[in-house]
């Protein structure tokens, strides 16, 4: 068997018992929490963000599958790259239980009667944005085979800058999906307290950003010279 038969052959069984329970956790039953918590089985605005995150997965999965297979091993593979960067250990995983944060405030939110109200044409506004993240997120897995959820310079992937797509506008498009869809749900489950988890989440992706960037810059061929072309990180003309 040579060395890419055996790559190939890993590929193909990424799908670990370890990956398919992470993926049940935070792709089916993290986005019914509300629900789940709550039990206040008439909350609409609940049932469409369980079915947004749930399809928004599974869409962009089979999307990335056609495009990047390969990118899935990666993903799937993510807590056991010997060379992801130290601090991303700690961020990547507060990442992941942050965004579970918020749907569980939220959830118990309703559960003890504190929800807010907020207005019909904001709370529009909110959903378009949790769909528009899931749209962006997507697009930017699609344009960048090395997205992956844990950073390292990915020399066996042949790693190298990607500048098309949705990298034309922005630096880090992935994460500026998941900002969108963090701070626009706690509006969507008329939850003030989900705000909270979603201003941890914003922290955390910020000092992700600039680590990740200033990795990028030391470390990849020709990213120094991309972040001369697409100035911004997160938000154009801000920074």
């Amino acid at each position: 068997m040579t060395a890419e038969d055996g790559q190939q052959e890993n590929q193909s069984n990424y799908l670990t018992l370890r990956t398919i329970v992470v993926m049940l956790i935070f792709v089916v039953i993290v986005p019914f929490l509300p629900l789940l918590i709550s039990r206040q089985w008439d909350w609409v605005e609940a049932w469409i963000y369980g079915f947004i995150g749930v399809f928004g997965f599974a869409i962009s999965r089979i999307l990335v599958a056609r495009r990047h297979p390969d990118l899935l091993a990666e993903r799937a593979r993510y807590t056991d790259h010997k060379d992801a960067k130290s601090w991303d250990k700690t961020l990547s995983p507060l990442v992941g239980f942050g965004g579970g944060l918020i749907p569980l405030v939220a959830g118990l939110d309703a559960l003890f009667g504190w929800p807010a109200s907020f207005s019909t044409p904001l709370k529009i506004v909110a959903l378009v944005c949790i769909v528009g993240g899931y749209v962006l997120g997507t697009y930017a897995m699609l344009a960048n085979r090395f997205f992956s959820g844990m950073v390292r310079i990915q020399t066996d992937r042949g790693h190298e800058v990607v500048s098309s797509g949705p990298y034309r506008w922005v630096r880090h498009p992935g994460y500026v999906g998941a900002l969108l869809s963090y701070l626009a749900t706690p509006i969507w489950l008329d939850s003030r307290w989900a705000f909270l988890p979603a201003l941890f989440l914003t922290i955390v992706l910020i000092i992700r950003t600039h680590l990740e960037d200033t990795a990028l810059k030391e470390e990849l061929a020709g990213y120094r010279e991309y972040t001369e072309q697409v100035r911004y990180r997160l938000l154009p003309g801000v920074w």
